[in-house]
Order: C-alpha cells, then sequence, then structure tokens
C-alpha cells in the first residue's frame, strides 16, 4: 500500500482553494430559451434508454458548466469535446454512462452523456456542456442545483475502475511542480505528473500501483496541500 506517506501531506496548513467563477457569458444580450420538452437532447445528439429505465445511482448537489477554453479539445474519453452536443463531466463515473439531469428549481430535465471529468471545485457534482446548460436552466446563472440520476453505466460504480488523485489549481508553475517532486519521492511506485489546464492554471495528478481504488482513496484522503484541493477521479 502506498498509505500513510502523506500523513502530513506537505506539511503546510491547508487553506481553502479560491473558487472559479461560472464560464463568462457572451456580451450580446441573449433572449431567453424556449421553454424545452420534459426531457432534451441536443441538436443532432440522440441519447436513448430503454423505456422504463430505472436509476441505478441519484446524486444531488450543485451543477455548473464549461465552454470556449475546452471545446476542440480532446476529453477524457479520448473524444474531442464539443460544447454543443449533450455531455457532461463528472469525477467518479464511468466514462460513456448515460445520466438524467434535472433542474430542482425549474423542473427541467435532460439526458447527457458522461465523457470527460470534473468539476474540479469543491461543492460541485457535474460540469455540463454548453448545449445542457441552455437546456437545463444552468446557463445564464452560471450554476444550479440538480439531481443526477444514472440510467446506463458501462462499468460497475461499486467495483473496478481505474483512480487516481488529481491535485489543484494552482496559480503557477512552481508549485505543482514542488508538489509533483515532493509526491513523487515518497510515492515512488506511483507516477505523478504536473500539467497546465486550457484556462492556464496548473495541476498534478497521481496515479497510484496498479491505478486501485483503495490506494488512490487513501491517499486523497491523507494529502494536505497548502494551496488547491484534493480530488479523487477514474481514469475510465
Amino acid at each position: 500500500m502506498l498509505g500513510s506517506a502523506l500523513l502530513s501531506g506537505c506539511g503546510h496548513k491547508r487553506t481553502p482553494a479560491p473558487v472559479p467563477t461560472p464560464p463568462s457569458l457572451p456580451q450580446q444580450k441573449e433572449k431567453p430559451a424556449a421553454t424545452p420538452p420534459a426531457e432534451t437532447t441536443g441538436e443532432n445528439e440522440k441519447i436513448e434508454v430503454p423505456a422504463g429505465a430505472k436509476p441505478i445511482f441519484e446524486q444531488t448537489g450543485m451543477a455548473s458548466w464549461y465552454g470556449a477554453p475546452y471545446h476542440n479539445r480532446r476529453g477524457s474519453n479520448g473524444e474531442v469535446y464539443n460544447m454543443h452536443a449533450m455531455t457532461a463531466a463528472h469525477l467518479t463515473l464511468p466514462l460513456g454512462s448515460i445520466v438524467r439531469v434535472t433542474n430542482l428549481k425549474s423542473g427541467h430535465s435532460a439526458l447527457v452523456r458522461i465523457t470527460d471529468r470534473g468539476p474540479f471545485v469543491v461543492g460541485r457534482i457535474v460540469d455540463l456542456s454548453l448545449a445542457a446548460a441552455k437546456a437545463l436552466d444552468v446557463y445564464l446563472p452560471g450554476t444550479a442545483k440538480v439531481r443526477l440520476e444514472v440510467l446506463q453505466a458501462p462499468a460497475s460504480l461499486e467495483t473496478g475502475g481505474r483512480w487516481a488523485v488529481q491535485i489543484g489549481s494552482f496559480n503557477g508553475q512552481k508549485a505543482a511542480a514542488e508538489l509533483a517532486e515532493h509526491l513523487q519521492k515518497r510515492y515512488q511506485t506511483a507516477k505523478v505528473v504536473k500539467f497546465v489546464s486550457p484556462v492556464g492554471d496548473w495541476w498534478v495528478r497521481v496515479r497510484v500501483l496498479d491505478d486501485d481504488r483503495q490506494r488512490a482513496t487513501t491517499l486523497a484522503h491523507e494529502t494536505e496541500t497548502a494551496e488547491g484541493s484534493v480530488f479523487l477521479v477514474r481514469l475510465d
């Protein structure tokens, strides 16, 4: 097990990470979208589930959305992210899962496919594409409380999977590099990398031995940083 090496973490007292604001809206005024059907999919996007499909997992929390900086860039599932398709990012659901998201304030629902990882903001459970955000009345306010229901998943939600820990965000490369070096020295069997996001902040990802879920969970619980937050993520 990789376990106790970070009980003392980086030796710094944790300070809250700044919470990113929702993506900037276009400057031009936009007319409110017409009221969508009870459930909708994006243009040219066909997401189907068997009639009467029952949720296999439910979660309630805050949704946000992500758009232009990530548009046409490769997502976690290997596909090029299209913000005009009905997709979403989630930290731990298997990639390819079909999820019904319901805005608890407006009652509007939409089916989305999980294609990416995120949101990497404490307190948020799902990051919607631009199309999904518009369908769910999340686009203009930026965030909304939603209910998430998994209707289909290509793999077990409870067992298996490839797991890692992602830490960030850091304002500069130096802080990310120092943490990556610190972790690599203590977790010699892990693969530690640092990388910059499309919006310019820096992240550190730790892939534990065998991408094991329990090892990653232990590392996530024991890690503290002076800058940024720690997230358990599923890679597949």
